[in-house]
């Protein structure tokens, strides 16, 4: 299969489409974006396109951060990937719902959770912002991270070393708890021709995504890609 999906997504492309061919979509995607080679797209053809339907093969949990909006950085366009964002990019009960919808209704394929370097989330949450209205709840959903990367360093809000491996910690806790919390997210994740579960971190300096973490559904594990 080609990774020029510069045509909107229909019903029967999407089936076409295997969960490891969605990660190589957005990945390829994310080569052109940090090459500067963004695919020729005629977008109000796709608006028309998908009016009635849509069939999006990924869909991708994001942080809030105007630098790393996913369709941007995966150079996808109109009908191509579902996005969550949150600060922080954690799950709770609506974005869970949102990404169920996602993979159990609409059948995409990959579900990527993409943290990012720099994350004011994330050294808001190192630092431990508390009584700021609703910030503060919110930055509690991170704090788990902070707490596992403290037993390996010393907590510096100021060290991108410490904040970075806090977001990366973020994602692959992120993905255990989207299976712990989602049984419809965990079935369909259990075979790996219907949907995978990946972690990734962008780079707000390069723009360049790496991938992080995988879930393993024979072992139930999120594991660490080298």
């Amino acid at each position: 299969m080609t990774t020029d999906n510069s045509i909107a997504q229909t019903k029967e492309s999407q089936s076409k489409i295997t969960p490891a061919m969605a990660q190589d979509l957005l990945m390829a995607g994310n080569q052109r974006f940090v090459n500067n080679m963004a695919l020729n797209r005629h977008v109000k053809q796709q608006v028309e396109a998908t009016q009635k339907v849509q069939a999006p093969f990924a869909a991708v949990l994001c942080c809030i951060d105007s630098r790393a909006a996913a369709e941007i950085v995966f150079d996808q366009s109109i009908g191509d990937i579902f996005t969550a964002r949150v600060a922080g990019n954690f799950v709770n009960t609506d974005i869970l719902g949102s990404l169920e919808y996602a993979t159990e209704v609409v059948d995409s394929k990959l579900i990527m959770v993409l943290g990012h370097t720099g994350c004011g989330a994330v050294k808001s949450a190192c630092i431990g912002i508390s009584d700021m209205g609703n910030i503060s709840p919110m930055l509690d959903n991170i704090t788990p991270a902070v707490k596992e990367v403290e037993k390996e360093m010393p907590n510096d809000p100021e060290n991108p070393v410490f904040t970075n491996k806090v977001s990366t910690t973020n994602v692959s806790m992120t993905i255990t708890n989207m299976i712990n919390d989602s049984e419809i997210i965990k079935a369909r994740a259990a075979s790996a021709d219907v949907l995978r579960i990946v972690g990734a971190l962008y780079d707000v300096a390069s723009g360049e995504v790496t991938l992080t973490h995988e879930y393993n559904p024979q072992t139930g594990a999120v594991d660490s890609i080298s």
